[in-house]
């Protein structure tokens, strides 16, 4: 058997343990220290925002985003159902409902037009809308710019998830520079990581120095430990931000490889009949993070399911479509606006392999495989 092709593995290089060293030599191996304070400043560079809190996940950093954000039990907070359930499952963690909006066909996100009759019907019911929380779908920015208009007009706040976005722009605007905070993820399958890791930034100063105190346990200024509100342990390792720092100086390189992917697969597979691809809208830029293909059986001849035993047969990872949220046993009776979009993105969508450092060997095997079931 062929050595395992994964969806989007680690790809790691020098720089990374040049700062891992540091730390051990210093011996800041402890939560906290000079990687932290580095990685914050220079990822909140690259994205244009002047203040980040460098956190355990991407998760943590959605969690403390709607606390900082207001969120309180018996809200109501919209999220984008084509999403992995961290993008909702914070909404249950600060005692909110969420409610789920489909998607626009043109980049799978979140459909403005859809999310003014969500704002709609929660006032009509005389609910209370938490936050939106808009995400930033495999790599592709939300439209944003009116996401953010419209949250403005109704006087909702906006937590961007660019969990899967980072390097990627929208209108010319980094992917995490909208709304009141934004969140990422450095998990080990994202397009850099820091092991496992996330981030929270924003504008405002005084919520992410909020964000800090939270995710340190809350403790009080004094010099035993004192603490007045509950907090949580949510803070960055010094070493892992080693990692992250050495992982953004290449951040480009990778985007680029990925991007490389999409491609050779278009030009490979492009021409077969029912195979498609997710749609990269022209008014941002997109990061590369995963190629995802749509089938259409009748047309190709196979299901997406078809393919994806077919990869796993030869020890290829491919994945589906993230299922919807308002499809999930968890959420059942959670209120949905629209939902055709994301139900046919999940029933047709594929993600292939797409990690910065796959070579052509498997790419070329991947893609052998799947054009050996097309109808003939």
């Amino acid at each position: 058997m062929p050595a395992r092709v994964y969806l989007s593995s680690p790809h790691l290089g020098s720089e990374e343990q040049k700062f891992v060293q540091e730390a051990f030599q210093t011996n800041w191996v402890a939560p906290l220290g000079p990687n932290v304070d580095a990685f914050e400043k220079e990822l909140a560079a690259r994205v244009q925002m002047p203040h980040a809190a460098a956190l355990s996940s991407g998760t943590a950093a959605l969690h403390l985003g709607l606390l900082l954000l207001g969120v309180k039990p018996g809200d109501e907070v919209i999220v984008s159902s084509l999403t992995f359930s961290a993008s909702a499952n914070p909404v249950t963690y600060v005692g909110a409902t969420p409610v789920f909006v489909d998607s626009q066909a043109s980049t799978w996100n979140l459909d403005p037009a859809r999310l003014e009759e969500a704002l709609a019907d929660v006032k009509r019911r005389g609910k209370r809308v938490g936050a939106v929380v808009s995400v930033d779908l495999y790599g592709q920015c939300a439209d944003n710019e009116a996401i953010e208009r419209i949250c403005a007009a109704h006087d909702v706040p906006l937590l961007e998830d660019a969990a899967e976005a980072l390097g990627a722009t929208w209108k010319g605007r980094p992917a995490g520079s909208f709304g009141r905070c934004a969140a990422f993820s450095f998990n080990g399958n994202k397009i850099i990581t820091t092991s496992g890791g996330g981030l929270l930034v924003s504008q405002d100063k005084a919520l992410i120095e909020r964000a800090r105190f939270l995710s340190t346990q809350a403790r009080d200024p004094a010099p035993h430990y004192e603490h007045s509100t509950i907090g949580f342990n949510y803070r960055l390792s010094n070493v892992l931000a080693g990692i992250g720092r050495g992982q953004l100086r290449v951040l480009d390189q990778r985007i680029a490889a990925r991007r490389s992917h999409r491609a050779f697969y278009e030009q490979a597979l492009g021409e077969l009949d029912g195979i498609g691809f997710m749609p990269l809208s022209p008014h941002g830029e997109w990061n590369g993070w995963l190629t995802v293909i749509t089938v259409d059986p009748a047309r190709f001849g196979a299901s997406r399911e078809d393919i994806r035993l077919a990869l796993e047969k030869e020890n290829i990872e491919s994945r589906p479509v993230w299922k919807p949220m308002h499809l999930q046993p968890v959420f059942k009776g959670c209120r949905v606006f629209g939902g055709a979009v994301a139900e046919r993105a999940f029933e047709l969508g594929l993600c292939l392999p797409s990690g910065s450092n796959l070579s052509e060997v498997d790419r070329d095997r991947t893609v052998s495989i799947i054009r050996a079931l097309a109808r003939r």
